[in-house]
């Protein structure tokens, strides 16, 4: 009978481990799954992340280029606003009104009406080779010299036209 009991301790205790290894197995095989698919999902985001700092440092490189050219554009309305500075200081406008109006008003409508077409080119809005003036800067065209600008043409609706006496 001690046999017997022996036989069955024995059987208890290897049904015991055997139990025991078969519990520490399959939550050891459901954490070895959970912690794969935390894995993927890691891995997904590391890859997203990835991407975004790629695209942050294109982005901050194409922004650092684009500055530079902006820098380089204003330096250059800089100079130029310093030139135009430096020219109004030489002209002596007043005595120029004063001994022919005429022609001052004429130059000074057809320096307008060059800036103007050049806006309206730059900006995309001219109708082909030649950009209509508003009728602000139309003028008679006996009034004065126009400084070598003769394309007043317009197609207004405003009849109006400047006109000197």
């Amino acid at each position: 009978m001690a046999r017997l009991y022996l036989v069955l301790l024995l059987l208890g205790v290897l049904g015991g481990v055997g139990y025991g290894a078969y519990g520490y197995y399959t939550s050891t095989q459901q954490r070895i799954q959970t912690l794969s698919e935390n894995n993927a999902k890691l891995e997904v985001a590391i890859e997203q992340s990835e991407k975004s700092v790629n695209l942050l440092k294109s982005e901050a490189a194409k922004n650092a280029e684009l500055s530079k050219n902006l820098q380089v554009q204003l330096q250059k309305a800089e100079a130029y606003g310093d030139d135009l500075r430096n020219r109004l200081r030489k002209l002596d406008l007043l005595a120029d009104a004063i001994s022919n109006a005429k022609n001052l008003e004429g130059r000074m409508n057809g320096a307008t009406a060059k800036l103007w077409r050049e806006i309206m080119g730059e900006t995309g809005n001219n109708t082909g080779s030649t950009s209509d003036l508003p009728f602000w800067l139309q003028s008679d065209p006996g009034a004065g010299s126009q400084g070598g600008d003769t394309n007043r043409k317009s197609d207004s609706t405003n009849s109006s036209t400047t006109k000197t006496n």
